[in-house]
C-alpha cells in the first residue's frame, strides 16, 4: 500500500499564520484563480475565489544538492491534512506528473525520474517504492516542477 503526505500540519499552520517560507519570507496572500491550485497539505485544489498562499517550500531536511525549493499553493485558512487512502485529488487534477525517488539521505536515484501519465501515476510510484533503495517518492508538476506530494511505502516515514 502507499501512504501520501504532503505538508506536516505544524508546516502548514506555520505558513498559515505568517511563518516565514524557505527563503524566509512571509507567504504571499491571494485569492485562487482557476481550477487547478492544488493545496499541499490537504491535497485538495483551493477553488476559484478562495485565499490562498504562495509561498517557497523545501520538502527537504536539510540543504544539499537535492534538494529542490520551489514554489508551493496552500489554503490560507486552516485545513486538514490529507489523511485518506488511495491517490490524493491533487494527484487527479493534471493529465501528467514528474516522478522522483529518493534514497533515505534524501538523494535522488538516477533513472527513476519521469514524467507520467496520470492515469499510470500510481502504478509507477508504487513500481519504484518496490525496490529496497527507494525511501521516499516525490510527485511534481510535470509543467511547472512544482513538489505536489510525497509518497512512501506502508510502514515508511511520514512528513514532509
Amino acid at each position: 500500500m502507499t501512504i501520501y503526505n504532503g505538508l506536516t500540519t505544524d508546516q502548514a499552520r506555520h505558513y498559515q499564520r505568517g511563518g516565514a517560507d524557505a527563503y524566509g519570507l512571509k507567504p504571499e496572500h491571494v485569492i485562487a484563480v482557476g481550477s487547478c491550485n492544488p493545496c499541499r497539505h490537504c491535497l485538495k485544489p483551493v477553488c476559484e475565489g478562495q485565499g490562498m498562499l504562495i509561498l517557497a517550500h523545501r520538502p527537504f531536511g536539510a540543504l544539499q544538492p537535492y534538494a529542490e525549493t520551489g514554489p508551493i499553493f496552500l489554503c490560507a485558512e486552516a485545513c486538514e491534512g490529507y489523511s485518506g487512502n488511495g491517490v490524493p485529488e491533487v494527484l487527479t487534477l493534471s493529465p501528467q506528473y514528474l516522478i522522483k525517488a529518493y534514497t533515505s539521505d534524501e538523494r535522488i536515484l538516477y533513472g527513476t525520474g519521469e514524467v507520467v501519465a496520470q492515469a499510470e501515476v500510481e502504478i509507477a510510484i508504487f513500481a519504484r517504492l518496490n525496490r529496497a533503495d527507494v525511501a521516499f517518492v516525490d510527485v511534481r508538476s510535470a509543467r511547472n516542477n512544482c513538489w505536489l506530494a510525497r509518497a512512501y511505502r506502508d510502514g515508511g516515514v511520514a512528513g514532509s
